[in-house]
């Protein structure tokens, strides 16, 4: 870019600094004081899990560019490193928001009677207690080793976190370190005390430890012990799907010669550990001066806190929300068939998912079915889907599963359902070589009438169903559901010159469809048509579209933007003219659904799919945006983006300079929550209809 076109172009926000940004939307949620007390709880923990999976993929790629020496690379270098000098001391701002909202959120439990203790804070009765939980639970997963012993502590896993020990020997000078790691996935980081006069009683397994180490050490001469915490976050290896070219990432692979898969890349540790121990630490973690080193405070890995007990206190949570039922898709009447009378709609968690789990049911089971093809990302620990699917197999249905290994952490388990899957009959694919298959699909091939296809925003996965957001379209349009089994042939046979009559789709023509969209709304705009542009997904950052949102708005075109994670638009260009607009909501439910409403000069277009405006998800991912024409179902999608928009209760300001400050509420009006609205409309709906 020459210097008159970076002085005439409009800002841009680096992915990693809009990421920090949108996390931090998610710390300032837990630091509301309306918010349910041990919801608090868990938006800590969920900020806290978001930042280990960041530093351990986005940092670590980050970090592998900014020490590759190949001079051809020397901006995206030197990029690399003002981005990491930028998100460390962003990562010391929020961090120290994050240790001041846990310390008021702490008092606040107290104030309701949760108590969490230390070990130096317990009596009798509870000593004993700890002193029975370690013989009859922790003791057998305890295992300390001498740091003298030990080569290398980046050789242990950085899903744990870590106690180093300091022991002393009565009238001796010397010490001696130890490292224990901590047993979290056998004991649980919370250990609960018995209740007690209306009192309920925690410790962090940390303390537990801590009050237990005379007992870890028996047969030592050791007098003293003192016990430090410190977590460290891996370089997991550089991230395959992100947004670097092919070309750059072989370079860069070839280019960097000291970091490896595996070396620590951020650590948190107790800022009271003694200085000796601490230089022990960091000695055996091998430091780089690019990595992240923070003194943080007694607690690590917060990501615990998502787990933390209630204590029987379901008052200091939300309400239970229940899933309405659909009335359209009410049991007793044939699915399929349903389908085939008129598009159908599904929007979880306020609707049940449990219908698209009847769909498959039926379809296993019904002799007009001959086939059943769908694209899975991420599977529920006991999926009712991958069991509907099996079922239709061994009942004759021919049955094709697209499987994605290379989902992250979550590669082990569909390996594992995979061969349950071909064992039971199912034709797995695993993905296309080169290209993740994002898609959210299914298609039924029926033996007369017509086939069927769902089209999704997110996975088919009854997990996430009740946490996010997603949209499900039921549908029997013979052009689309062609499409969609045109998707599955490209699947099957990758980059085949396949062209798609209905749906946008990439790494096809998906982008290049998103931007003659953009553009027809500018010269709608330009001739006096309506022209507005409404949007609702989880992030953008390719600069083709993010310049095409620009463009459209210096135009004059309206432009209404829900971006929930990262977003590199900045809206307070003047040459904008207060036409670009961005909210982003944190609430009880994670927003996943991508919808996209153009104005076209009064014939408004609708869509929806799995694909957000991202590099990887336009270029490098099979990704499926369908069209919507159903009245029904446009009005239900407007209402979903509208209600968003309208949020003054749990959206914030996305304008690009990471404030996320909250959206102003009209003087004499109440807040206006869409969550909550929207669970009302569909509940309400339910009952009218039924």
């Amino acid at each position: 870019m020459t210097a008159k076109e970076k002085k005439n172009s409009y800002d841009y926000v680096e992915r990693d600094l809009s990421w920090m940004y949108f996390n931090r939307r998610i710390l300032q949620e837990a630091a509301r004081p309306e918010v349910p007390l041990l919801e608090r709880l868990s938006f800590l923990g969920i900020y806290s899990n978001n930042l280990d999976e960041f530093f351990r993929v986005r940092m670590a790629t980050l970090g592998r560019i900014a020490e590759c020496d190949d001079k051809s690379l020397r901006d995206e270098r030197d990029t690399a490193r003002r981005l990491i000098k930028q998100i460390n001391q962003l990562n010391n701002r929020y961090a120290e928001e994050f240790s001041d909202t846990m310390k008021e959120v702490t008092s606040r439990l107290r104030e309701e009677h949760i108590f969490l203790l230390r070990e130096d804070e317990l009596d009798d009765s509870q000593r004993a207690f700890v002193s029975e939980f370690y013989f009859s639970r922790l003791g057998g997963f305890i295992s300390p080793l001498w740091l003298s012993a030990v080569r290398q502590l980046t050789d242990e896993t950085d899903e744990s976190i870590y106690l180093a020990v300091k022991l002393r020997k009565a009238g001796k000078k010397g010490a001696e370190y130890a490292l224990i790691g901590l047993p979290v996935a056998e004991c649980g980081r919370f250990v609960r005390l018995p209740d007690r006069e209306g009192n309920s009683y925690l410790m962090y397994l940390d303390d537990v430890i801590r009050c237990c180490l005379p007992m870890i050490f028996t047969g030592t001469d050791y007098t003293t012990f003192a016990a430090y915490s410190f977590k460290f976050t891996k370089d997991a290896e550089m991230e395959m799907d992100n947004d670097l070219r092919n070309g750059l990432l072989q370079k860069i692979a070839k280019g960097v010669k000291s970091r490896r898969k595996g070396d620590a890349l951020r650590i948190i540790y107790d800022a009271d550990m003694p200085k000796d121990l601490l230089k022990r630490v960091m000695e055996k973690l091998d430091v780089d001066k690019l990595d992240t080193v923070l003194a943080g405070g007694r607690y690590h890995n917060h990501k615990d806190l998502m787990g933390f007990p209630d204590c029987g206190r379901k008052d200091l949570k939300y309400p239970a929300w229940i899933p309405a039922a659909d009335p359209s898709l009410r049991e007793g009447k044939s699915l399929l068939q349903s389908i085939r009378e008129g598009d159908r709609f599904l929007h979880v968690p306020y609707q049940s998912f449990d219908e698209y789990i009847r769909l498959l049911q039926e379809a296993a089971i019904s002799p007009e079915v001959k086939s059943v093809k769908t694209t899975l990302y991420r599977l529920a620990k006991d999926s009712k889907v991958v069991k509907a699917l099996m079922c239709a197999a061994r009942n004759g249905k021919k049955v094709t599963v697209v499987i994605e290994l290379l989902a992250r952490f979550d590669e082990a388990s569909n390996i594992d359902w995979s061969k349950k899957m071909q064992d039971a009959g199912i034709h797995v694919i695993f993905g296309v070589e080169g290209l993740k298959v994002h898609s959210k699909i299914t298609h039924i091939g029926m033996r007369k009438g017509g086939d069927l296809a769902v089209i999704s925003t997110g996975n088919f996965h009854e997990g996430n169903a009740r946490a996010y957001t997603d949209c499900l379209l039921m549908t029997a349009s013979r052009t689309i559901v062609a499409d969609v089994q045109a998707v599955f042939n490209f699947i099957e046979k990758p980059y085949s010159p396949i062209r798609f009559k209905e749906l946008l789709v990439s790494p096809n023509e998906m982008k290049s469809k998103f931007v003659r969209l953009v553009n027809e709304e500018i010269k709608n705009k330009q001739a006096g048509r309506p022209a507005y542009i409404r949007i609702k997904i989880n992030h953008i950052t390719e600069r083709t579209m993010v310049d095409k949102l620009y463009e459209a708005a210096a135009a004059g075109v309206s432009v209404d933007l829900l971006v929930r994670g990262n977003c590199s638009l900045v809206t307070t260009h003047p040459a904008l003219g207060g036409n670009l607009r961005i909210r982003g909501i944190i609430d009880r439910y994670l927003e996943h659904s991508r919808i996209f409403v153009f104005a076209a000069g009064g014939d408004e277009k609708v869509f929806m799919g799995s694909a957000d405006w991202m590099p990887r998800n336009l270029e490098n991912r099979v990704e499926v945006v369908t069209p919507v024409y159903d009245p029904v179902v446009k009005e239900e999608l407007r209402r979903i983006v509208d209600f968003g928009l309208a949020d003054t209760a749990k959206a914030c300001i996305v304008d690009g300079s990471g404030e996320n400050l909250p959206c102003p509420v009209a003087e004499g009006e109440q807040p206006f929550r869409s969550q909550e609205a929207l669970y009302q409309y569909y509940q309400q709906k339910g009952r009218k209809e039924n």
